[in-house]
């Protein structure tokens, strides 16, 4: 099996793996409070982020290098986290998927002022185009934009802020710190918030609550093997297998199929996102490979996921940086 096969099938695995794990949201969604749900994400994930830890050898203390860029970071991954977690209680799996894959449309607007990244114009019309893409799925003119709508793109928006300052620090900071900060910050700031929407489990939903955590963090970790088997060109673009997987869980599970608007909204932007990819991947076209560098799934601080997966570059077919502009 070639290496890009590889990267390909464990990111599909993955991806999928993380559709399970936000079909247990959703399901727990409607009697739980996103604020209960991260906060027993979060505690269940603690040991899995434990072990993680105790494999980074890089010598150093957990004090960031750059505590202002870890700490909006932080910020970003909790936005993200609550946003995300509302969106899929109270939306269909495809229509929060449709919303969230506008990340790398974002990524590729935010690497301007944070990485110094230049963008001529094929990209940004491929950005203004994924954009139109939104807005079908969001259909303002219509009765039936919700805060739920607006909840994923706020998890879009975080998600991305959140891979574009890891990609700018990640060489530097060390992995641990970028895994703790924001599981501790979601750890805390759910535990504050806990005893005005706590409601008690039943015991069956403490093992959905666990299992957030492990299909959360065995994604993370297939992603990680998928990057270091293939190119990124091959591995991003599997993101978008979600849209799949939304379509049969929501079908099966919640007997929900995506609409006509979010069909056709979620085509523009995927066929936006991966032209920016496939851009992206030519020599000698971007400074930073903003998107290609990104895990592309948005980063809400509650799983144990290895943030530093670009330490992995030269592994992944990925190559140093470009230094010519794009």
């Amino acid at each position: 099996m070639s290496g890009n096969l590889k990267g390909a099938l464990l990111a599909l695995v993955a991806f999928g793996l993380y559709s399970s794990h936000d079909v247990i949201v959703k399901l727990m969604g409607v009697g739980y409070s996103p604020f209960q749900l991260i906060f027993f994400s979060v505690l269940f994930s603690f040991p899995i982020a434990i072990l993680i830890m105790m494999r980074d050898a890089r010598p150093g203390t957990l004090l960031p290098v750059h505590p202002w860029w870890v700490t909006l970071r932080t910020a970003a991954a909790l936005l993200t986290g609550i946003s995300a977690f509302y969106a899929f209680s109270v939306l269909p799996l495809a229509d929060v998927y449709a919303i969230i894959f506008a990340s790398p449309l974002l990524i590729t607007i935010l690497a301007i002022p944070i990485l110094g990244e230049k963008v001529r114009i094929r990209r940004w019309i491929a950005v203004l185009v994924g954009l139109v893409g939104v807005i079908i799925v969001l259909d303002p003119s219509g009765a039936d934009l919700t805060l739920g709508h607006l909840a994923a793109l706020a998890a879009a928006f975080g998600g991305a802020v959140a891979s574009v300052i890891a990609r700018k620090i990640g060489p530097e900071e060390r992995s641990v710190v970028l895994l703790l900060y924001p599981m501790m910050a979601n750890f805390l700031f759910m535990a504050i918030a806990l005893p005005w929407v706590y409601e008690p489990p039943e015991l069956s939903h403490l093992g959905f609550f666990a299992g957030m955590a492990i299909l959360g963090s065995a994604g993370g970790l297939l992603i990680i093997a998928a990057y270091k088997a293939g190119e990124a060109v091959i591995v991003a673009p599997m993101q978008y297998s979600q849209i799949l997987w939304a379509t049969l869980f929501g079908a099966l599970v919640f007997g929900e199929l995506p609409g006509m608007q979010t069909v056709i909204g979620a085509t523009v932007i995927i066929a936006s996102g991966l032209y920016i990819v496939l851009r992206e991947s030519r020599a000698g076209t971007s400074q930073n490979r903003p998107v290609l560098q990104s895990r592309q799934r948005p980063e809400t601080g509650t799983i144990a996921r290895k943030p530093n997966l670009f330490g992995l570059a030269g592994r992944s077919g990925m190559g140093p940086p470009r230094r010519n502009q794009s």
